[in-house]
């Protein structure tokens, strides 16, 4: 198996972990993230609306790309429950990279067009497909304009200009806390987060927390200035989907973000109003760099957990599973 930064990163965090961190640390580490929730559904942080009773936390279906969207989505009462009637919905997939769906680098395409479909059934006025690529912009995006071309509408775009970004202070932010935002996802009603599963090198995952990162003008100043796995969760406090839609049809299992790399062919689609959680459960499901991770040893998503931005204790929540 190919060295991977990430990996060489967690094993030495683990060990020493284990050296150092006593049970009186473990527990006032686990004690604030816990009072963090709690004030969170105080409402001192912006929080999901609960869902109805009845309504899983994560709602997991198997079978093809589009009707595995729809089946996943169901579970947690239908796209009505998200979009009303006249919203502005933006769907950010991934879009980066000019591969066909089988090397798991983009959201499928089947995805995309069923998540248009069901926002057009739900009579949304205005839907965008945005990213903001890492190739060539017409490559990246094709497959999915593609897809999309049965609506009729200017619907998919890879948004390269400045002109397209405003610049927000991130009033959640630890110490990323200013940045350049497209301006659709910012007056966006909905939005709704449609991230392809698979690994990055920096990360160990690139999932709906890590793909916030396309909807921002400089994305690597959060490489390079910052601690990334810090800088991605500052990043979370502003744009927090209301959706979150993970395509696991493929995934890239390593080797990621660009592969080529090892692909697993696991026709699962993950849906949940908390991107904490789907993320968490992503982690939890596959292999990653050949081996079973836990949602706590992705950094990124321990410290959201820990802010109260979600909640990555999945065996706690509430799940559904479907065949499409």
């Amino acid at each position: 198996m190919k060295e991977n930064p990430f990996l060489e990163s967690l094993l030495r965090w683990q060990m020493l972990a284990e050296k150092y961190v006593d049970r009186r640390e473990f527990l006032k580490t686990h004690v604030k993230g816990a009072l963090l929730l709690a004030v969170g559904s105080c409402g001192l942080i912006p929080s999901r609306p609960l869902a109805a009773p009845g309504i899983p936390d994560i709602g997991i279906a198997r079978g093809d790309p589009g009707p595995a969207t729809r089946a996943a989505i169901g579970l947690l009462g239908g796209i009505k429950a998200f979009v009303k009637p006249g919203n502005k919905v933006v769907i950010k997939p991934n879009m980066s990279f000019a591969y066909d769906p089988d090397a798991a680098t983009n959201t499928h395409p089947e995805v995309v067009r069923e998540l248009v479909a069901l926002c057009k059934e739900a009579g949304a006025l205005k839907i965008r497909v945005l990213d903001h690529t890492l190739h060539r912009e017409e490559p990246c995006i094709e497959g999915v304009r593609q897809a999309c071309q049965i609506f009729n509408g200017d619907i998919v775009h890879a948004l390269s200009k400045k002109d397209f970004y405003k610049a927000v202070h991130i009033q959640g932010g630890i110490k990323f806390k200013k940045t350049d935002v497209m301006k659709d996802a910012l007056d966006a009603d909905v939005l709704i987060a449609a991230p392809v599963a698979k690994t990055h090198s920096s990360t160990g995952v690139s999932l709906s927390m890590k793909g916030m990162m396309g909807l921002i003008w400089n994305r690597s100043i959060m490489h390079w200035r910052y601690d990334l796995s810090e800088a991605i969760v500052d990043l979370c406090t502003l744009l927090k989907p209301h959706l979150v839609v993970i395509d696991a049809t493929n995934v890239l299992s390593t080797n990621g973000p660009g592969g080529p790399g090892k692909v697993l062919h696991m026709n699962t689609v993950i849906a949940s109003r908390d991107m904490v959680a789907a993320d968490a459960q992503a982690v939890h499901m596959f292999q990653w760099y050949g081996q079973r991770l836990e949602p706590r040893q992705v950094k990124h998503i321990r410290l959201a957990h820990e802010r109260g931005l979600g909640r990555m204790d999945i065996q706690t929540l509430t799940k559904k599973k479907v065949e499409a």
